[in-house]
């Protein structure tokens, strides 16, 4: 019978209480933030007009995880002609877009996924049509895009996160080999063969302790793993040492959600906690047993869209509770884990989503009942959340979604009528919150999607008649831009 991962790691210290709460800092003016955020940014877009960097083919077709490269963007598509593949490109200018390397031949799928930088190289899951799905890496080129090691990272669906992670200029994720001789463990890779092995077989034999939702955070790796009914979070250097921080009773692995959605805010890390009680509980930990605290207990669905902000987390919690979901902080204190506003009164609730920090502010999507669901900012108190822009104005609302802070700019997916759900972009003022010209023109929506900025473009995927296409807008110093806005 396997020990109890008590027995196989240092013991866990007691659960200390909260510290004291931290006293709101001083309110800024919105106009003294609108001016702050406009001295500070330099990048821009160079006009709005989106540009479909390339027809896939005539099938339909779909592009998926964007990841910022080394000078170009990576992605996975498919053409209808290659399967789906590893693609690359530079944007609107340059090399253009390009199939990186056809793995899996032909019409074959090898399914490139959890696509991870590490320094200049990018690694992912992918399966030649030979040996299976396995760990690859590519530098870009054909002849350098090849397969590292054969063995068999644990899938993104169970990892719900985060499987692959970049830590130490290494690679971390949680592996098996396909021989069956052991389980999934911790392992580790400088994208070489030899340099890609087992860090430490934590469950020992065939059994597994699952590694998964890793997350950098003050200069440790954390993960979760699980040892027979016992899941931990723990902490780790990248070598061979392991301290835990919490263990959790689970009877099944079958619905993990015990530990998940971590989020790292200055010292602090933030994380859930579901005991299968009817929601989730809010913890928080400063990297030791001792500092690892529970802080809140939030019924109905989990708190979501977790950001940092002002040295503090903001999230959208609240369903179970009689004012209904709505935008919530915590400073890592139970005293200071709070409603920020009831922006709609009553158990409804304003339901904020999509939250993102730019220019000194916080932005979220919510609905207040009388402007439909619409874009609304924040600084962090209940006096200075206020509805920022009433794109559609009336009950009906642009329903934005996607929101994304790049640049201290925002890009998001707005419906209004007569155009459908299509790009907009704002510099942080109303008047310079605007559409980008429509992908799908006319009533059709495009529902944009995946914004990230690389070189000297934002990229996103969005709808057209032949699939989820890969576009860009220039968006660069503004000094760089040929074409003005």
């Amino acid at each position: 019978m396997m020990k109890p991962l008590g027995a196989l790691l240092l013991p866990l210290g007691l659960l200390v209480g909260c510290a004291p709460s931290m006293a709101d800092e001083a309110e800024p003016s919105s106009e003294s933030l609108e001016v702050a955020a406009l001295s500070r940014r330099e990048w821009a877009p160079c006009g709005f007009t989106p540009r479909r960097l390339r027809n896939l083919g005539s099938a339909r077709v779909y592009a998926y995880d964007l990841v910022h490269g080394d000078g170009v963007l990576f992605f996975a598509a498919s053409d209808g002609v290659h399967g789906t593949e590893l693609w690359m490109s530079s944007g609107t200018e340059g090399a253009g877009t390009v199939m990186v390397r056809d793995i899996a031949r032909g019409l074959e799928s090898s399914g490139p996924t959890e696509l991870t930088m590490v320094g200049d190289r990018l690694f992912f899951v992918a399966d030649d049509d030979v040996r299976g799905r396995a760990l690859w890496t590519s530098d870009g080129t054909e002849a350098g895009t090849v397969l590292v090691k054969r063995v068999l990272p644990i899938d993104a669906s169970f990892g719900e996160g985060q499987t692959l992670v970049a830590y130490k200029n290494r690679l971390y994720f949680s592996s098996v080999v396909p021989d069956g001789t052991d389980g999934y463990e911790l392992w580790t890779s400088d994208g070489t063969e030899a340099g890609t092995y087992r860090v430490k077989d934590i469950a020992p034999g065939q059994a597994s302790s699952f590694p998964r939702r890793f997350i950098v955070h003050d200069g440790s790796l954390f993960f979760v793993i699980s040892m027979g009914d016992e899941n931990w979070l723990v902490r780790s250097d990248g070598g061979t040492s392991i301290i835990p921080m919490l263990k959790v009773h689970d009877g099944t692995l079958t619905e993990d959600t015990l530990i998940f959605r971590m989020k790292s805010v200055g010292r602090k890390l933030f994380f859930l906690v579901d005991f299968n009680d009817g929601g989730a509980h809010l913890y928080v930990t400063e990297g030791t047993a001792s500092s690892t605290r529970n802080l809140r207990f939030f019924p109905g669905r989990s708190p979501h869209d977790l950001v940092a902000f002002n040295g503090k987390l903001y999230f959208s919690a609240g369903s179970g509770l009689p004012e209904g979901e709505e935008l919530w902080v915590s400073d890592g204190t139970t005293e200071g884990t709070r409603r920020v506003k009831d922006v709609r009164p009553g158990a409804v609730g304003s339901e904020p989503t999509a939250l993102a920090v730019a220019g000194g502010r916080l932005y979220f999507a919510a609905d207040d009942g009388t402007h439909g669901r619409e874009l609304w900012m924040s600084d962090g108190t209940a006096s200075g959340t206020r509805l920022f822009k009433d794109i559609v104005p009336g009950a009906q609302g642009a329903a934005p979604a996607s929101v994304t802070a790049l640049q201290d700019w925002l890009f998001f997916s707005a419906t209004t009528p007569g155009r459908g759900a299509e790009p907009w972009v704002s510099d942080g003022t109303t008047s310079g919150t605007r559409a980008l010209d429509e992908v799908a023109p006319g009533p059709a929506s495009s529902s944009p999607r995946d914004f990230i900025r690389s070189g000297w473009d934002v990229f996103f995927t969005a709808e057209q008649s032949t699939g989820r296409e890969l576009h860009a807008l220039p968006f660069r110093p503004d000094a760089r831009c040929t074409k003005k806005r």
